[in-house]
């Protein structure tokens, strides 16, 4: 089925980008109709960070999700075939300037799970290679392999299993190497505080104020938006952190995980609710999830 699913996507990434964001957005509103085991943790996730909203605003929100990651899954095709020219036209900087005023020091670029997360981190090695990232291998070895393939094939970048822990990367950004780091994702408690997002205690993993004392790294976050149609994505960089990090691990914690909030605000149906965000609960509490 892997190798059907792969011959589609070799298809599909030869046509327009504009088709390609009507097939994503259609394909997505199926998924949202016959994923009922996804669909759930996304109701979840979205009833806890937003409790306020009505369950139809709630439901509106993770359709257009669905049609939003479903999009993004299919013009991945262009960032694993398609050449760097189109690569570039696909994803358009914004807030250059604040990475290059520190592109020649340590940097981490604070790159939260956004469905544009790929677009905007394989853009960024089409003009500024190599960087030095950290990913959790996929279940499907092709599709885990084509996902190695889109991060690297441009300038050599080096990327790290989880399991080799943070001192690799330690060690390529201070021989130079932009961290894109991925620091919103529930991996368990070790490593990890419990730390709100929004409102909600969320084992969230401490290491990028580490790495940055250690590195003697700036934080420039950049954060990947999707476009309607056939407009590609905008990939935003914001000013480096003042006072980063300071002598106090749970309050930087805290820190990224509100700037992350500020920005699911912006633009909440491209945030991945997808994933058991909090999956791992502080001890005493019960589960979440079914």
């Amino acid at each position: 089925m892997s190798h059907i699913g792969i011959t589609l996507l070799w298809l599909v990434h030869w046509l327009p980008l504009s088709w390609q964001a009507a097939l994503g957005n259609a394909l997505g509103s199926l998924l949202f109709r016959f994923a009922e085991r996804r669909r759930r943790i996304g109701e979840i996730n979205l009833q806890l960070c937003f409790p306020d909203w009505s369950a139809a605003r709630r439901q509106q929100v993770l359709h257009a999700h669905f049609r939003c990651a479903a999009r993004a899954a299919l013009e991945h095709g262009i960032l694993w075939w398609s050449d760097v020219k189109r690569v570039k036209r696909l994803v358009h900087f914004t807030g250059l300037e604040h990475f290059l005023a520190h592109q020649h020091t340590p940097v981490i670029l604070l790159a939260p799970h956004f469905v544009g997360l790929d677009m905007g981190g394989v853009r960024f090695t089409a003009e500024y290679a190599p960087i030095v990232s950290m990913y959790s291998r996929l279940k499907n070895p092709h599709f885990d392999r084509l996902m190695l393939h889109a991060r690297t094939r441009f300038g050599g970048s080096k990327m790290f299993s989880r399991h080799d822990g943070v001192r690799p990367l330690v060690r390529e950004i201070k021989q130079g190497l932009p961290l894109y780091y991925l620091p919103d994702q529930d991996f368990g408690a070790k490593d990890a505080l419990f730390v709100p997002f929004f409102g909600v205690p969320a084992a969230t993993v401490s290491a990028m104020p580490r790495i940055a004392r250690v590195a003697g790294a700036k934080v420039v976050p950049l954060v990947t938006r999707q476009l309607p149609g056939g407009q590609g994505y905008v990939a935003q960089f914001y000013p480096a952190w003042d006072n980063f990090p300071s002598e106090d691990v749970e309050a930087d914690t805290r820190r990224m995980n509100t700037f992350i909030e500020d920005r699911v605000r912006e633009m909440p149906e491209q945030y991945f609710w997808l994933h058991k965000r909090f999956k791992t609960r502080p001890p005493g509490e019960a589960k979440l999830y079914p």
